[in-house]
């Protein structure tokens, strides 16, 4: 539901930003990025799309920033999503270039950096549940807080919000995916 939304709106000439805090080794982000990509094909629009990466963990990032994974992942990927997506060396799949050029990884610290604003979507997939719940509040609130008007939240499944009520509507609740209402307050 989400990603058609996200590039509709964007249109051929706009752009898309999405976070993905803790973003570990980077799967989700290229995840979201092959998404978008196959939804923009379909449409044949180009819009511009930003996927902001981070994670405190740096060996972590330059796994990611490779984006080669072992040969294993072709068990949960289609054959069709990894002939499009990655090329494959001997004993593992890399990234295409154009999708890695999609992600941004940076080290960030998501309870102690500034977030990153304009936002269409935020995809934090179990990392909440890892917090105490006075630091999961202050999370959710930075999370309003980046997201553009009507952007969207996409938790793990053992996750929910915590905070104020009014800063989020749920979208599809077993898949916990939430829009962001409009409000003044700030983090």
């Amino acid at each position: 539901e989400v990603i058609p939304r996200l590039v509709k709106h964007a249109g051929a000439e706009g752009q898309i930003r999405v976070w993905t805090p803790g973003c570990a080794t980077g799967e989700e982000a290229y995840s979201v990025g092959i998404l978008l990509k196959e939804e923009m094909l379909k449409r044949d629009v180009r819009p511009r799309v930003q996927i902001f990466a981070g994670d405190i963990d740096e060996e972590a990032l330059e796994f990611a920033r490779a984006g080669r994974y072992p040969e294993g992942i072709a068990v949960s990927v289609p054959p069709e999503r990894l002939e499009r997506f990655f090329v494959k060396h001997k004993h593992s799949y890399e990234v295409v270039k154009e999708t890695r050029e999609m992600c941004l990884f940076s080290t960030h610290n998501l309870i102690h950096d500034p977030p990153f604003s304009r936002l269409d979507l935020i995809v934090c997939r179990n990392l909440l549940i890892y917090l105490e719940s006075d630091i999961q509040k202050h999370v959710t609130a930075l999370f309003h807080y980046g997201l553009r008007p009507e952007g969207y939240l996409f938790l793990g499944s053992a996750e929910g919000l915590s905070g104020p009520p009014h800063l989020f509507s749920t979208i599809h609740k077993k898949h916990r995916i939430y829009q962001g209402h409009e409000t003044v307050s700030r983090p």
